[in-house]
């Protein structure tokens, strides 16, 4: 458990957060290097970012590891906009792994819109953070998805909440159904 002290304003994600995320890389290190993840998935943008540099570069140059990041809402930036044209293109991604490039106003590729599964409905977005390719962020994040989150941004949600409800013992969320 940490305390937040910086609110959180958009597009400085990373003021807030970045800090504890690094403490927690650091203390994995120290008490077992040999857990050092390869990758980092971060629930969140990299260069798909007002300064083009999100919560995912942020974390990747701090630790030093390859981080990717993976947002569950388009982040309207550099023209890009959830318009009817973007709603277009998303119904043309027909199975898990479709994707299209998130090409900016300014020509540059921001990140790629990713259909996670087949059965899910709405694209995740991955933008590049640290060390990283678009292609490989893409095709790896693509492989880690059971349901439309990737497992390891899924699994981290789940366990922190479970926590969180357990130490201010709240009581649990209805029954789970699957999820898309």
């Amino acid at each position: 458990m940490v305390s937040l002290t910086a609110p959180y304003v958009s597009g400085f994600l990373a003021f807030r957060e970045v800090p504890f995320l690094v403490d927690a890389v650091r203390r994995l290190q120290a008490k077992e290097p040999g857990l050092m993840p390869q990758v980092i998935l971060v629930d969140g943008n990299g260069v798909l970012h007002h300064r083009g540099f999100g919560v995912a570069c942020h974390l990747g140059v701090l630790t030093g590891l390859p981080c990717i990041g993976v947002a569950k809402k388009l982040l309207h930036v550099d023209g890009l906009k959830n318009n009817a044209l973007h709603k277009e293109k998303i119904q043309l991604l027909q199975a898990g792994g479709d994707s299209f490039p998130l090409t900016g106003s300014s020509g540059t590729v921001l990140g790629m819109a990713l259909r996670s599964h087949d059965h899910s409905t709405k694209p995740l977005y991955i933008s590049v953070g640290h060390k990283t390719g678009l292609e490989t962020a893409v095709r790896l994040t693509h492989r880690c998805c059971r349901f439309r989150i990737p497992e390891p941004v899924r699994q981290a949600d789940i366990r922190s909440r479970e926590h969180v409800r357990k130490t201010l013992e709240l009581p649990g969320p209805p029954a789970l159904g699957r999820e898309r």
